[in-house]
Order: structure tokens, then sequence, then C-alpha cells
């Protein structure tokens, strides 16, 4: 029998997250059920099940070597490499291997690049960015003045804003740049520009990043979240663009959705996991 995969999140409050974070568990569970590899997840903080819990079952049922794979885009930060050393602490006979994070994988970037093209493909239909109900979100707008309906802007007039989540550590944040540029140059070289920004913590925030495109010269924007899945940042995204569009009506701002739980995003992290077992002497 295979070690079991430990999924870790950072963790939120957010219900939204947390549900797709439980249902992408579930879906690698169902992958690697065939292998005998068990598969379970837990947050580092603000959200359960947490990692004490999900580490504890584990060993609970006889594991007593795992994968701990980070569920992250970015560089992993201190906490957890410590959080596993406090596990082992709890758990002397616990031993465990690092996957690496996920990171600007070529899938995890076409993966962006589809997100960015189903955004890109609803130009075509009256959408706008506008408030429905409480909550920043994409809806058709039937109102729109019969002009902008047949108003055609070239890819080349088109400039993308990738938003990352933002952090206190540089190296992190530059990777995020590099990512821009790496999927600018593979997947967006069409398109004016790929701009960088984040949705705290650091500047640009995304109005920055919309405010530079429109310095530049385009005409339309869209706004791609270097996000997993959704919840409570990608609100964020959706609200920041949503202010700074309200203040400059003559800029199209599209949002494009957040990569999300799908079978590509599930076949870099079962290699992830592989790559981990393959180091194991």
């Amino acid at each position: 029998m295979k070690p079991p995969l430990l999924l870790i999140g950072q963790g939120s409050q957010d219900d939204a997250y947390a549900a797709e974070f439980g249902r992408f568990v579930h879906r690698l569970r169902c992958r690697l059920d065939q292998s005998g590899a068990d598969v379970s997840g837990g947050y580092l903080e603000r959200a359960t099940p947490r990692l004490s819990d999900s580490v504890a079952s584990l060993v609970a049922r006889g594991h007593h070597r795992l994968v701990a794979l980070p569920l992250s885009l970015s560089r992993v930060g201190e906490e957890f490499p410590a959080a596993m050393a406090l596990e082992q602490q709890r758990h002397p006979t616990l031993m465990y291997d690092y996957g690496r994070p996920l990171g600007p994988d070529p899938r995890v970037l076409a993966l962006l690049a589809e997100r960015l093209n189903e955004a890109a493909a609803e130009l075509s239909r009256p959408r706008a960015l506008e408030l429905a109900g409480a909550r920043p979100r994409l809806r058709a707008v039937d109102s729109l003045p019969a002009e902008d309906l047949h108003q055609h802007i070239e890819p080349g007039e088109t400039a993308v804003v990738l938003v990352g989540e933002g952090s206190t550590d540089a190296t992190a944040n530059a990777e995020i740049h590099r990512v821009s540029r790496l999927f600018w140059e593979t997947h967006a070289y069409d398109f004016m520009t790929v701009e960088t920004a984040f949705v705290s913590v650091t500047p640009p925030g995304v109005p920055g990043g919309l405010e530079r495109c429109r310095r530049l010269g385009a005409k339309r924007v869209i706004v791609v979240p270097y996000l997993l899945f959704a919840g409570g940042l990608l609100e964020r995204v959706w609200a920041q663009a949503l202010a700074y569009g309200a203040g400059h009506p003559d800029l199209d701002i599209r949002c494009a959705e957040v990569i999300g739980d799908c079978e590509t995003l599930a076949d870099v992290v079962i290699d992830r996991y592989e790559e981990a077992l393959q180091l194991v002497p």
C-alpha cells in the first residue's frame, strides 16, 4: 500500500473555499483509490478539518509515513514545515516526505489560459461587471447602449491583469511577476500586456494594475485571478475591479474565474505525489 497523500491548505473562514477544497480532496480520493493510496486534507488555521486532526486520523488508521503536499500556487512559507515538525513531535513514529507546491506548472498556466479564454469568449455578449445582490458578480446586462454591443476591440487593445494573493515575502511576490511573464509569453502573447497585481499586503493592488493598463492605452482589461478556489479572495479581486471600473466607465473591465476543482489540477497534484514517492529511499 502506498503512503497516504495529505493535502495542506492555509485555511480560510470562507465557506465557498472550504467546500471547493473538500470537493477537490474527494476528487483525488476517488482518483487514487484504485492505487490503494489514502487521501486526506487539513488546514493550518481558521478552518476545519485542522491539520492536526487529519494527521491524527491517518496515524490512527495505521499510517506512519505520508506525503505532505501544500495546496498552494506560490512559494511555501515556514509555517508549513513548522506545522509538520509539530505533528512529528506529537506522533514520534510519523515520517513524511514533502511534495512540491503546484507553482507555475505548464498545466496550471494552461488552466489560466482556459479561464482567460472563457472570459474573452463572453466579450461578444452584453456582460459587464456589476453588483448582483450584495456581492460583486459578472452577470448579463440587458440595458447596454446599442453602440457598446457592436464595439470591436482587438486582442492587441486588450490587456490582462494577473492577480496573486500578495505576501510579506518578497521572493513569493517576485514569483507572481515571473508567472505573469511566463503566462504572457506562452498563452497570452496576442494581448497587449500581462500586468501583475495583488489582492492585499503588497502593491500594486488590483486598481494599480488596471491603472497601468489604462495608461498603456488598453481599451479592455481582463482580470485573471491566480487563485485555486473561489471564496473571499476572489470576491475581493472582483470588488476592487468593480470599484475601479466605477471611476473609469470608458474602460471595459472583465473578470475571469479561478482555476477551480478540475481533473487537470488533480493531474498536477498526483504527479507531485508520485514524484515525492520516487524520492523515498
